[in-house]
């Protein structure tokens, strides 16, 4: 994809961009006993409820990738797979058959959600810890994945492709504070407290006709003058069908800006590597664009983040 037409811009210089962060973090917003939990604080019972009132026909979509064991350019380790037992065992009932599965999630090739502790900026997770005194080979003692429990809460799709009237968006594509303002007003939904916010770029669409590329390297996503938008409107999750950040990134020296911003910056989780595809179907099929969606991480202490399958309900 080296003749991919780059418009991932404006360039944000890196003392900018730190100022940005300092200027943006939300770690004063929260209580001692409250602040683990990040921008999921905004995502109160009422939140809740008002989010399960978006049912209306029952239908569920999922939104997790399907479990690849398959090396490729987007993904450089792939998940496992194999049989630890099979129920070939004469003259015993039942007979049983087990499987195992691994993986090492955070890559382009496993849905999954990331917890706050996953992205340090200059040594700093969100509420000020220090990485390097708080992680260690164990995993981590601040603002894990355990600590965020289920989320049920409003989920908002950014179909940026079909927006724009395409089947996707190049790699290497920025969305910006602007374009969401102009989906709100084209589209009538307005992001708010507790929203999960998804970019659909048309990232798997794009690859089930093009072919696999790594998105390490070139991939829609959003620029850092969305960030200050998502806090201003108290969201609480923010998702892609890649993993947010816009590739390459336009920050000098600083890979994933989202990630920075979002995470150590202002608490907010991630969810990167959905398959956005027939959940933008369906929303456009019923000419709406919010659902109600349950988000269920694994309950792993110390954990950085954890595998999802995330839920739409209609």
């Amino acid at each position: 994809m080296t003749d991919q037409k780059i418009n991932n811009g404006p360039a944000v210089t890196f003392n900018d961009f730190s100022s940005l962060f300092q200027s943006i973090k939300s770690w004063n917003d929260y209580t001692p006993s409250t602040i683990e939990r990040g921008a999921l604080n905004y995502i109160t019972p009422e939140v809740t409820k008002s989010a399960t009132q978006l049912v209306t026909t029952g239908e569920v979509v999922i939104m997790g990738l399907a479990w690849n064991t398959l090396v490729g350019p987007d993904n450089h380790k792939p998940a496992l797979h194999y049989m630890s037992e099979i129920g070939d065992t004469p003259n015993e009932e039942p007979t049983c058959n087990k499987d195992f599965i691994g993986v090492d999630y955070h890559g382009k090739a496993v849905s999954h959600l990331d917890a706050m502790t996953h992205i340090a900026f200059q040594d700093t997770l969100f509420g000020g810890k220090k990485s390097s005194e708080v992680v260690n080979s164990t995993g981590s003692a601040w603002a894990t994945v355990d600590k965020l429990g289920p989320i049920v809460t409003r989920g908002v799709i950014l179909d940026a492709a079909r927006f724009a009237g395409k089947e996707w968006i190049e790699p290497g594509t920025a969305i910006h504070a602007d374009d969401i303002l102009a989906y709100e007003k084209k589209f009538g939904f307005i992001l708010g407290q507790g929203d999960c916010v998804l970019l659909r770029s048309g990232h798997f669409a794009r690859r089930e006709k093009l072919g696999v590329w790594d998105p390490s390297d070139f991939s829609a996503g959003f620029h850092v003058d969305v960030m200050q938008l998502f806090k201003d409107r108290k969201i609480s999750v923010i998702g892609a069908d890649g993993d947010s950040d816009v590739r390459p990134s336009p920050v000098a020296g600083v890979g994933s800006p989202i990630h920075v911003l979002a995470l150590p910056g202002l608490g907010i989780p991630l969810l990167d590597n959905l398959q956005l595809e027939a959940v933008a179907q369906k929303c456009a099929e019923l000419n709406r664009w919010t659902f109600n969606i349950v988000i269920a991480p694994l309950n792993i202490p110390r954990g950085t983040g954890s595998p999802v399958n995330p839920i739409a309900i209609f």
